[in-house]
């Protein structure tokens, strides 16, 4: 890793200053740094009120602005513009170290947003993979993080969905633009979206996902309270969200389809190039090339698979590993269910083996609740695994989402890594300890880097043998095949956008080199495609704390402590790859 963001640099050098000056070094907060922090905070969680739901705080769960709107995108620019100009004019010298992070994070946050207004984003607002329309079905479900719990949450939801009407609209007028001026999705991620839509337009408005919270009515509601809201909300998707649904369906199931380019990569659209540089800096916070970054996954590649073929020999496959991956995505015995909740039990049994080998490798323990959960129906068929955080103060727990769409065809051999990435030690522990710090601005209790946020689910794959798992040598097979996983991806995903790479080159690079099955790789090429660079930060990530951690173990030797480490890797909160690295050569001069 050659290079690093400006933003990184600087913070080294101010804090090698504080470092050794002593007589200078400041350790009071600084009322300043507190003031302007705090207000980026309050305003922006009115300025992203999902953010604010999805923090716990109730505030502006009726509100939902117009993204894709000229006026909210020069309100969000003036934003990080005050904000800039605000913490940029506080003095280093007058900042202990915790302000002067804070400080940079700042700095960080608003350079790296205002980049992003010179490419027309606004003009491709959907995909299948994450996008506003997804983000509402899912809170719409009244199973996610919206609250349904009084009638002013089911009023706050209808005030959203008033909202969203306008943003249906929108997104239809942006998409057409976006055809005239060459910013389209690639046909493949179109034919995707179609059937999504299409779910949104069904006639029977008791049969509509948004509908559901009707059908989960607290027993606190008296019957009026109970008719109103039916009507209200009857009246407002047969009205208002079906027609907007139909109008967008019939237009990306036509017109926009016709339109939509053949090219996987964006590359292809105007300053392509530049954005995806962009979108690597975003995501990795660095300065790294495309062509640095497709190296790298190489290398990789080529260090994992060949101990993958030890596993191979170990359990007496005698072919190659290309049809040893056939046979571990095809074996029987990898695929023992039947019904989804024998899955959900899966999952807790695995917590429940490593919950007594926790306590010697980790101080720090969130407070927060776990659960594990089966991916919302209206959006398994297309999803990840993934997790979502807790609420702020606890009262929502964080929650492990696990896509079954088939349980019949679930495979089991990579469930122990899976779980140790998405729930614990990983996203769970970070997140929700990253949440709980009082020493951290608030601003800083829910920011995200996906280089460290990312970075460290993955190391927590390679922590099972310590927390006494991957004891069968098909789960420590899975656990290289989820490493693999994310090196491919340093290659593929520059291929697709730097290279030329076409859907079908990457998708079978990716079948060539790991055990996934094929429907799962061609959704994660698709991700690529709709989400660019965003795959680059995981491994990224990983390779220096992994690194760090090798650094810290050969000059500590005696005076090491891995619960020591991790409490330095997870006491900060989300951090660039420069600044967590400083902050960890500091603590091993510090043990010395």
């Amino acid at each position: 890793m050659k290079k690093y963001v400006v933003m990184c640099c600087v913070l080294a050098t101010a804090l090698q200053s504080c470092k050794n000056d002593s007589k200078k070094a400041v350790t009071e907060p600084n009322d300043k740094v507190k003031e302007i922090t705090e207000n980026y905070h309050q305003e922006r969680l009115k300025l992203y009120p999902w953010e604010a739901t999805t923090a716990g705080d109730d505030r502006y769960n009726n509100l939902m602005p117009n993204t894709l709107d000229d006026a909210y995108i020069k309100q969000t620019k003036d934003f990080f513009t005050k904000y800039k100009e605000q913490i940029a004019s506080v003095k280093d010298e007058d900042l202990s170290e915790n302000d002067l992070i804070s400080k940079q994070l700042l700095l960080w946050e608003c350079n790296i947003n205002l980049e992003r207004y010179a490419f027309k984003e606004e003009l491709m607002p959907v995909n299948q993979f994450w996008s506003v329309i997804l983000t509402t079905a899912q809170f719409a479900s009244g199973q996610s993080m919206q609250p349904f719990k009084t009638v002013k949450d089911y009023n706050n939801w209808l005030e959203r969905l008033e909202s969203f009407k306008l943003w249906l609209a929108s997104a239809q007028q942006r998409m057409k633009e976006g055809v005239t001026k060459g910013y389209v999705l690639p046909k493949a991620l179109t034919v995707k979206v179609i059937p999504q839509l299409k779910d949104m337009t069904v006639s029977d408005v008791k049969t509509h996902l948004f509908y559901s919270p009707i059908n989960t009515f607290p027993d606190t509601f008296t019957d009026a309270e109970k008719k109103e809201l039916t009507d209200k909300y009857t009246k407002i998707i047969s009205e208002k969200l079906i027609p907007s649904f139909t109008s967008l369906y019939n237009y990306v199931s036509t017109d926009y389809l016709a339109a939509s380019r053949s090219t996987s990569g964006i590359s292809a659209l105007p300053n392509g190039d530049k954005y995806y540089q962009y979108l690597i800096k975003l995501y990795t916070t660095t300065d790294m090339t495309a062509d640095e970054i497709h190296k790298l996954g190489l290398k990789e590649v080529e260090r994992i698979s060949a101990e993958m073929e030890k596993i191979k020999n170990q359990v007496g496959f005698k072919g190659t590993l290309k049809e040893f991956f056939n046979y571990v995505r095809t074996k029987k015995e990898l695929m023992p269910f039947t019904k989804p909740e024998q899955v959900i039990a899966h999952y807790n049994g695995i917590y429940d083996r490593m919950k007594p080998n926790l306590d010697k490798i980790f101080d720090l323990k969130p407070k927060a609740g776990f659960e594990v959960r089966r991916t919302e129906a209206f959006r398994e068929a297309s999803a990840s695994a993934e997790y979502n955080q807790p609420s702020l103060d606890g009262s929502r727990p964080g929650i492990f989402y696990v896509p079954l769409p088939d349980v019949t065809k679930y495979n089991t051999y990579d469930n122990e890594s899976l779980f140790l990435h998405e729930a614990i030690p990983g996203h769970h522990y970070q997140i929700a300890l990253q949440q709980e710090n009082t020493s951290l601005p608030s601003f800083r209790k829910t920011i995200w880097f996906t280089v460290y946020g990312e970075g460290w689910a993955l190391y927590a794959e390679s922590l099972g043998k310590e927390l006494g798992l991957y004891t069968d040598p098909y789960q420590y097979f899975g656990t290289l095949s989820l490493e693999i996983h994310r090196a491919i991806r340093l290659v593929v995903d520059t291929g697709l956008h730097t290279k030329g790479w076409t859907r079908e080159q990457a998708i079978q690079y990716s079948l060539d080199h790991e055990a996934e099955g094929e429907e799962s790789i061609i959704a994660e090429i698709e991700r690529y495609m709709a989400i660019p660079g965003q795959a680059l930060a995981y491994k990224i990530g990983q390779l220096k704390i992994r690194e760090l951690r090798t650094k810290a173990e050969k000059e500590l030797g005696d005076k090491f402590s891995i619960k020591e480490y991790h409490n330095q890797v997870l006491d900060a909160g989300c951090l660039p790859i420069k600044v967590f690295e400083d902050k960890i050569n500091r603590w091993i001069e510090g043990k010395k």
